[in-house]
């Protein structure tokens, strides 16, 4: 059986890019550079509703890479993913 996250209004599931900890020369990466606050987006809603009932859509579609702060949003886990 498969899950799917359908985010709701204006909200947006976004999937954490993990960096990579090796670079193309073989150097390894301390693990403080390893922190990048990026994500893909997977799901987005379909937007918010203003006073007249009128969608507004979301300025962000399926695939654009976003920046996400260091506290916000809610973490998701979904199988192995995060």
């Amino acid at each position: 059986m498969a899950k799917r996250l359908i985010p709701n209004l204006n909200r947006v599931l976004v999937e954490k890019i993990l960096p990579p900890s090796k670079t193309n020369a073989g150097i390894l990466l301390p693990e403080k550079t390893t922190r990048l606050n990026s994500g893909r987006v997977v799901a987005v809603g379909p937007g918010a509703r203003d006073r007249d009932g009128n969608v507004i859509p979301v300025s962000v579609k399926e695939g654009d890479t976003v920046l996400l702060p260091e506290y916000g949003g809610t973490d998701v886990k979904l199988g192995d993913k995060e």
